[in-house]
């Protein structure tokens, strides 16, 4: 081990760790945001967690009391050990950055794991975890991932309320003792950080590393999300659960989810009809979905169906392309509305405002998924649409006053700027374009070289169309905050993976390299 002198302090949040200079590693600013978002998401979902448990226990000493029972709010402390808290996993924790703020800022803790299958990694951690005091909360562990997983499942007579997975790239190879270790109503926190993978450059890859086809359009983020979400859904339907997203983010180049596993095999059945194949034209980039079952329940029973397909004929309707076949998708809610409320209203407090730097951003992320179409899947973009057809770009008020006045309903995407989610028909988003095209018309030798183009635009548009200049497509609510981040600096991202040879293993979402430099996760 280095000396004192040979290590550099890092301050975040209420945690002080120290990093080896010799590593070649400084840490990474941007990353905050995750670490940020993670500690507020287990700060609401203790208190759900230790109410749950409550009425659990109330339930077992008095078992002839009715359902509903009222559990008095009880205030967790942070840094001090809850008898009925959260056991979380922190399976790849490198320095123990996360683990220790975990600690040291979320109420309601019983127990932490840390775990680092690095010897080097876990020396350091346990420095960190030391120095910072919460050796009565912080435990580390040195060995693989996946044998602390499965050594919780059948060695251990209670599971983990968390499990937090933020691995280099792709966590599939943890996914399934993960799912496994989770107490029922646990929560798994997953990062995925190969968005070329996810976002379509190499399908083949995505679909040996996530049993999906990825493909290039631009809802890319939204796609890659949909994916890891359905390749959780296809883990936990093996043992009898399901899962339930509660937030589920693409922020700057990773994506983030948070999901609760529960076990009911009955539920696991409807789970075909929230799993979709997707239609994507060549030719214009509009996307068709196909669920894989229908799932309709009466008074007495639900019903599950198979569905007929194709939904769209040999080539696309609109330009006369053939189509490119992706997918399964998850095509259920990205979020759960009730905690999302409850997590927002917690970054409105005063305790948020003094806890985390990044909470403007949070709060404006938040905002942006309360006001999201829950039942739409996928996004369009303005420059998409006008750059398929050659023509001028069209301001996005535009374009939602357009659909608003047609007499459908639009949002914005967190996923993506000049993102549209909307319920109108693919022929009244092409009706749009058309219409601006007439007082923006495109070049003839444009439209000669464009067989798309010249499909879209020689057919009539059907829909009447009124472009309202005043309309305003960010809310009040949404007003003064930090909606989509900036890169802050070049050269920034999770970094490339180095060899076996490096003394520290960081996390990929903890650290940031040099340009000239490798790191490990």
């Amino acid at each position: 081990m280095e000396s004192l002198s040979e290590f550099m302090e890092i301050t975040e949040g209420k945690a002080k760790i120290r990093v080896p200079r010799s590593s070649k590693v400084f840490y990474n600013p941007v990353q905050e945001f995750n670490r940020d978002l993670s500690i507020a998401v287990l700060s609401v979902f203790s208190e759900i967690h230790h109410s749950e448990k409550l009425k659990t226990r109330k339930r077992q000493r008095s078992p002839n009391v009715n359902d509903t029972i009222e559990i008095e709010p009880v205030k967790l402390e942070i840094g001090t050990q809850t008898e009925l808290g959260l056991e979380i996993l922190e399976a790849l924790a490198a320095t123990g950055l996360r683990a220790i703020r975990y600690a040291l800022e979320v109420p309601g803790v019983k127990q932490i794991y840390a775990n680092d299958i690095s010897k080097t990694a876990v020396q350091i951690m346990n420095q960190n975890i030391e120095e910072n005091n919460v050796k009565h909360l912080v435990t580390s562990t040195l060995y693989d991932a996946a044998h602390v997983m499965r050594k919780r499942q059948f060695e251990s007579e209670t599971k983990f309320d968390v499990v937090d997975l933020d691995p280099y790239g792709c966590p599939t190879n943890l996914l399934d003792p993960a799912v496994c270790s989770l107490a029922d109503n646990g929560l798994l926190l997953v990062t995925c950080t190969d968005m070329a993978v996810l976002a379509g450059n190499t399908p083949e890859s995505c679909y040996a590393k996530y049993g999906s086809i990825s493909l290039r359009s631009p809802a890319c983020h939204e796609m890659a999300l949909r994916i890891v979400l359905h390749t959780i859904t296809n883990v936990c339907t093996r043992y009898g659960r399901y899962m339930e997203p509660l937030l589920s983010i693409s922020a700057d180049f990773y994506i983030r989810v948070f999901v609760v596993i529960r076990t009911s095999p009955f539920m696991c059945k409807s789970m075909s009809s929230k799993i979709s194949t997707v239609y994507k034209c060549r030719g214009c980039n509009m996307t068709t979905l196909l669920p894989l079952g229908s799932a309709k329940s009466d008074s007495k029973n639900m019903k599950f169906t198979l569905l007929s397909g194709p939904p769209v004929d040999k080539k696309c309707e609109h330009c006369g392309f053939p189509h490119l076949v992706g997918g399964p998708i998850w095509t259920g809610p990205l979020y759960n509305t009730e905690f999302l409320s409850r997590l927002s209203n917690y970054m409105k407090t005063e305790e948020a405002e003094k806890k985390f730097n990044t909470v403007r951003r949070m709060r404006g992320m938040l905002g942006m998924m309360q006001e999201e179409l829950q039942d739409i899947p996928l996004y369009y973009t303005v420059p998409s649409l006008t750059n398929t057809v050659h023509c001028e770009a069209m301001p996005l008020r535009y374009f939602f006053s357009a659909l608003v006045g047609a007499g459908y309903r639009v949002s914005s995407s967190h996923c993506a700027q000049n993102s549209v989610k909307t319920d109108a028909p693919q022929s009244v988003v092409w009706d749009v374009i058309r219409t601006w095209v007439q007082t923006h018309p495109v070049s003839e030798k444009r439209l000669q070289n464009s067989v798309t183009a010249r499909s879209i635009l020689s057919k009539q548009s059907m829909t009447e169309i009124i472009f309202d200049k005043k309309y305003n497509t960010v809310p009040k609510s949404l007003q003064g905050l930090v909606r989509y981040q900036q890169n802050p600096a070049p050269y920034w991202g999770p970094g490339t993976k180095g060899n076996s040879k490096q003394k520290v293993i960081l996390s990929a979402t903890e650290v940031e390299c040099e340009t000239d430099i490798k790191c490990s996760k």
